[in-house]
């Protein structure tokens, strides 16, 4: 008879493991692909309803304004209520809110519309996220967590394929790009109702038969649950002497990384346009190679990261993100493909800190708080994202292209030395192992406190 951690660890649950991750990354996928697919929709939704500057800015950030509320919201409630029940009902606001953003009669409609759709997205960082590390084994838990950044990614890219296959279809051409992400949630809905709850949170909750039932049901051996009791956390705990340091590190790396990545991602085809001689599908052409070069990047820190750990993958990442983006804002007059090259190389650095959010995210809290923290750092996250998409269109107004990438290339360094100071290294570290040796460190902390 074994425990849970052992059985989790062992590896022994392959087949269900790709399933649950796959359905996973179906909802990273329509993530990336409904926050990206704006991007090509904005001009022509520019041009047929006349939208302002400010206008522009406030839709491009709606759906991340939702993204706020859901996944700080929902997010905790995903501790609360479980990871099945949540896992199933965000992706309601994708087929629901999805269409109606798509039959949108006007900018205030389409505004409504994708703030709901952003909840349900913001929903799905901490739920999917969660639930694939507390399944994950510990040797293997970097690769599949990260491999749901790769798929956002492959999202985004496709995003733009899509986008760019139906500017043919003219100037309603944005309402297909925008029902397509509720096609595909509701096909990974049905398959989604198959997964059933953490076993990890099951025992943090004090039901012990349930967990064994699902562990037995999945592997087809007992396990030994004696001397599992329930443990009670409130929120507010991610802020206590044991576990600020982490929340602060997972907000404030994570916060750094999306006021780079957003901004590039969301205004690509609007820089690139004017160096393509005005061409739309040009500049969307170039866009989707920046992504795609992000796509290899992400891929490439799937590989690395269970060999070389999360520490030096974190820090070659906002390194080289700072780099590109430094020489870029350094440059006069530069012409298009040093654009695509120099932003390309930052989207490939930046997405090896990228694909680590979910994973320090899951990898340093209990069982009890991981989705809410996990929720928290998304949140923090969609601020800089915000800040980005907001700022960014008035800083390039008043300062000029050149200068106002500095918004960029500042983010990537205060990533770099957030990291460099907090980021540890959980390579190949059980998730009890990591929450105890955290509980440990406090306790020697208010030990020595104390001591006269």
């Amino acid at each position: 008879m074994t425990n849970v951690d052992e059985l989790l660890d062992s590896g022994k649950l392959g087949a269900f493991l790709r399933r649950l991750a796959t359905l996973s990354a179906a909802g990273m996928f329509l993530d990336g692909f409904d926050l990206t697919v704006i991007a090509v929709a904005l001009p022509l939704l520019v041009k047929q309803w006349h939208i302002g500057a400010a206008m522009t800015g406030l839709v491009a950030a709606s759906a991340v304004v939702g993204m706020l509320v859901g996944s700080l919201f929902l997010g905790h409630w995903t501790d609360r209520l479980g990871r099945r029940t949540m896992y199933l009902f965000d992706l309601i606001f994708f087929v629901v809110f999805a269409i109606l953003t798509a039959v949108s009669q006007n900018v205030w409609q389409l505004l409504a519309f994708r703030f709901f759709l952003g909840l349900g997205i913001g929903a799905d960082y901490p739920i999917s996220s969660t639930l694939l590390s507390e399944f994950s084994p510990k040797k293997t838990r970097g690769r599949l967590v990260t491999l749901l950044s790769v798929t956002w990614f492959v999202g985004s890219v496709a995003a733009y394929l899509v986008g760019i296959a139906l500017l043919p279809l003219g100037s309603e051409a944005w309402r297909w790009m925008l029902v397509i992400g509720a096609v595909i949630a509701f096909v990974v809905i049905l398959f989604r109702s198959s997964i059933p709850e953490s076993p990890r949170w099951l025992v943090s909750q004090g039901r012990n038969r349930e967990a064994s039932a699902v562990l037995a049901n999945l592997s087809g051996e007992r396990v030994d649950l004696a001397g599992q009791s329930r443990q009670t956390h409130s929120w507010l705990q991610l802020f206590s002497k044991t576990l600020w340091k982490s929340t602060l590190f997972v907000c404030g790396f994570w916060f750094a990384y999306d006021v780079a990545y957003y901004g590039i991602s969301i205004y690509a085809p609007t820089i690139l346009k004017p160096f393509v001689h005005g061409s739309q599908s040009g500049a969307d052409l170039g866009a989707a190679v920046i992504s795609l070069v992000g796509v290899a990047g992400a891929v490439l820190g799937v590989v690395l990261v269970d060999r070389w750990g999360r520490r030096p993958l974190i820090l070659l990442g906002f390194g080289g993100l700072t780099a590109a983006l430094v020489i870029l804002a350094l440059t006069h007059a530069p012409v298009f493909g040093l654009l695509i090259v120099l932003f390309s190389g930052a989207i490939l650095f930046g997405n090896f800190a990228g694909i680590l959010d979910f994973v320090y995210a899951t990898e340093l809290f209990p069982t009890e708080l991981r989705a809410g923290a996990s929720g928290l750092g998304t949140a923090v996250s969609r601020v800089g994202a915000i800040l980005s998409i907001v700022v960014f269109p008035s800083l390039v107004k008043s300062w000029g292209l050149q200068h106002a990438l500095w918004l960029f290339a500042g983010a990537g360094l205060l990533g770099f030395v957030v990291s460099l100071i907090m980021a540890p290294e959980t390579k190949g570290r059980s998730l009890e192992d990591i929450s105890a040796g955290q509980e440990g460190d406090g306790r020697a902390r208010e030990a020595s406190a104390v001591q006269p």
